[in-house]
């Protein structure tokens, strides 16, 4: 099995979320959620998620859904 990295910070997956293969470290969770829009790491998190998430959904290479992993 493939070893999962947090597509936010880079760190070995050993917690957190994974959304469509692709996983979220719980710390990068936890400051994902608390994060104000007018920071400029909202940026940088919108940036990332886009990369590695939204554009398998957008480009319809993703056709059904996946349960949340925690």
């Amino acid at each position: 099995m493939k070893k999962k990295y947090c597509i936010i910070c880079g760190k070995p997956l050993s917690d957190g979320i994974i959304i469509y293969g692709r996983g979220i470290c719980k710390s990068c969770e936890e400051r994902l959620i608390k994060l104000e829009n007018d920071l400029d790491f909202y940026e940088y998190y919108k940036e990332r998620i886009s990369k590695t998430i939204a554009r398998f959904i957008i480009r319809g290479e993703i056709t059904h859904c996946q349960n949340y992993h925690f």
